[in-house]
């Protein structure tokens, strides 16, 4: 049964449900940004012995996490999510710093354009770029465990797909959290799980959608549909009642079907991004946990052998 606590996710989409969406005249873009880094950072607890440094990154802001003894050269590259209309790496600062503090890395925050300002592949390219620019400072490839949610893994695994195209180097993992990979919506748990949640119903998606794409094709645009082959290991957590729920399953046979390592875990009851609520839910603090226990072992690789 689903903790107490873990009713505040479903209380901050059914609040964003009945609010003013994307595309409505009565919210600016900066309050859409605003309303994000405000109502859904709260649902995380303040992770302890994290220091925050703003950087720029590509051209764009980021943010270094760097968790009290963390090691200097290995590194979570995150990419928030937000529907390409709002999150950025102030609302999920301290996901990825209860991410980092429990696997003992450091954590690299990164943003990219809002669907109000450019569509894709421009979210893709950014993603691209910012862990080429991380690449450059001499991080190596093998200490590098890359995640996203929502919206986010969507933009990183697009990312991915054109660092393998410029031969970079793919990192030692990469972590899903809800992950948006299907912009045709195409997924049968928009029906199955209709009732159930709260906000991500698929007229609504389809919109997003439909703000981001221009004139791109979804399927053409879709990490879910593209050659998978070559993709780091990939760790997928979803929650059972979210009607995103078909992504991961689709996205994690997708990749085992490329012969790519690959993980998935369903959290019974749970809704979209739900590790939001690290520090106050028990499911989303087992969620981390779990993650962080698959990316120790993978890191380890990278450090080099003592002579």
């Amino acid at each position: 049964m689903a903790s107490r606590a873990s009713a505040a996710n479903r209380r901050h989409y059914e609040a964003l449900a009945a609010s003013p969406q994307a595309g409505s005249d009565e919210l600016t873009n900066e309050q859409i940004q605003h309303r994000a880094d405000l109502h859904w950072s709260s649902l995380t607890a303040e992770p302890g012995s994290v220091d925050y440094s703003e950087v720029t990154v590509a051209g764009r802001r980021a943010l270094w996490i760097v968790p009290e003894g963390s090691r200097a050269d290995q590194v979570l590259f995150y990419v928030h999510g937000g529907g390409f209309v709002g999150g950025s790496i102030y609302s999920h600062r301290k996901l990825v710093g209860h991410l980092a503090s429990a696997a003992g890395t450091k954590g690299l925050l990164v943003s990219y354009p809002m669907s109000q300002t450019a569509k894709f592949p421009a979210q893709q390219q950014h993603v691209r770029d910012a862990y080429q620019g991380l690449l450059k400072t001499g991080c190596r490839a093998e200490g590098i465990v890359v995640g996203g949610d929502s919206a986010g893994v969507g933009a990183l695994f697009g990312g991915l797909l054109l660092a393998k195209q410029s031969a970079l180097p793919m990192p030692a993992a990469a972590l899903s959290i809800s992950g948006w990979v299907d912009f045709t919506q195409s997924g049968r748990s928009y029906q199955t799980n209709r009732e159930r949640d709260a906000f991500f119903q698929k007229p609504t998606v389809d919109f997003l959608a439909s703000l981001v794409l221009g004139g791109l094709d979804a399927r053409e645009a879709s990490p879910l549909f593209a050659d998978l082959t070559g993709m780091p290991p990939t760790y997928l957590q979803v929650g059972e009642h979210e009607a995103l729920l078909d992504d991961s399953v689709r996205f994690a046979e997708a990749l085992k079907a490329a012969g790519v390592e690959t993980r998935i875990d369903i959290f019974p009851e749970m809704l979209h991004s739900f590790q939001m609520m690290a520090g106050f839910a028990p499911e989303a603090d087992d969620a981390i946990a779990r993650f962080a226990g698959w990316m120790r072992p993978r890191l380890a690789r990278s450090v080099p052998p003592e002579r």
